[in-house]
This record gives structure tokens, C-alpha cells and sequence, in this order.
């Protein structure tokens, strides 16, 4: 009997363990004071103008957890797909201050800060909850493809001319990509969900 209860307090407390999200991204190890310490990832600094033309920085998500992905207004493809799964998450964290919304265009040509403003407008969002930045193209796509890991870029065989991923990215408060999840399918931000309570309760 007293067997049976120790291995059912053992269960109980492994259930207990909290869940945590792994940190994405090449790290690489470093020695500082003779000791070996780990330095992983980080999207580095970044600023681009959003859909009210106000410049829009990696410092306004400092202390913060944020949600972005990369797409383009005139998409004829997925795009529409992601952004009503974006807009479940605009609705459930409306009044969360510790969580954003970062939306990049890929078409900075034709996305325009009024362009963006029309777009937010139809889907009935602002920012700064919901940010969509535009600026140069080489450092947007730089940024996708080198910093938060997705495809962004053009292509003239694609329907509208750009390839890009699908992928909602999920970003800490120490700028480290903890998941990536596609932001066209329910089940997916679902798991992307579960995953942003667990970052809003982590130190």
C-alpha cells in the first residue's frame, strides 16, 4: 500500500511539472569568467513605419511577448487564411497589455502605411495592439529568413508574386523565438495559444 502511494505521489508530481517551451535557433557557447555560458538566438533590432505611420521598433515590444508573421495585402492565397486565425488572437488577448500583434509586409512597394490603414480598417483593427509595419524590402526579408526563420521573399511564379510562409512566429520578452505554428490552420493557433499562456506566466 505504501508502495502504491509513493509511485502515485511521484505521478502526480510529474504531471505537476510545468511545461516549457524551447528557445529556437542556432545557439552558440561562450566563456565568460571562466565559465561556460549559452547565448541563444535573438531577433535583433529592427524599425519600420505601421499602418498609422508611426515608427514601429523592436522597442516597443520590450518586456513584452508578441505574435508576428510576414504577408501582403494584395495575397490571393493564404493570407486571408491567417489573418482570420491573427484576428482570434486580436480578440482573446484585446485587453493582455503583455502581448502584441506584428504583421510585416513583404510588398513594401505597394503596401503603403495608407494601404495597410485600409486593410486594418476592413479587418477592424488598430494598432498598437496590432501592428503592420512596411519598409525597406531587403531588411524586411532579411529579417523573415535570417531572424525569425521563415520564407519571405519574391517570386515571380507565385500566385501574386511572393513566396512566403504561413507561419505565426512566437517571440519572448527576451527577443528569443519560443514556436512556430501555421497560422493557417485552427488546430495550429490553437497550440500557439496553449503555448502564449504558458510565456505569459514565465519570469
Amino acid at each position: 500500500m505504501g508502495r502504491l502511494l509513493f509511485f502515485s505521489i511521484l505521478l502526480f508530481s510529474a504531471c505537476q511539472e510545468k511545461k516549457t517551451l524551447p528557445i529556437l535557433g542556432q545557439k552558440d557557447t561562450v566563456v565568460k569568467g571562466g565559465k561556460v555560458d549559452t547565448v541563444y538566438h535573438q531577433i535583433p533590432s529592427f524599425q519600420f513605419l505601421n499602418q498609422d505611420s508611426s515608427w514601429v521598433s523592436d522597442k516597443n515590444y520590450e518586456g513584452k511577448i508578441y505574435v508576428a508573421d510576414f504577408f501582403f495585402t494584395s495575397c490571393p492565397t493564404i493570407c486571408p487564411k491567417m489573418k482570420t486565425q491573427m484576428l482570434r488572437l486580436y480578440e482573446r488577448y484585446a485587453n493582455e497589455n503583455q502581448l502584441g500583434l506584428l504583421s510585416f509586409s513583404i510588398d513594401p512597394d505597394f503596401d503603403k502605411p495608407h494601404i495597410l490603414k485600409a486593410y486594418a480598417a476592413r479587418l477592424q483593427v488598430k494598432s498598437p495592439k496590432w501592428n503592420m509595419v512596411t519598409g525597406e524590402k531587403s531588411k524586411i526579408y532579411e529579417l523573415g529568413q535570417k531572424s525569425f526563420m521563415v520564407t519571405a521573399q519574391e517570386d515571380k511564379n507565385e500566385a501574386g508574386g511572393f513566396v512566403h510562409s504561413g507561419a505565426f512566429i512566437l517571440v519572448d520578452k527576451q527577443r528569443h523565438v519560443r514556436g512556430i505554428y501555421d497560422g493557417t490552420k485552427e488546430q495550429e493557433v490553437n497550440h500557439l495559444m496553449e503555448d502564449i499562456e504558458l510565456l505569459l506566466k514565465e519570469k
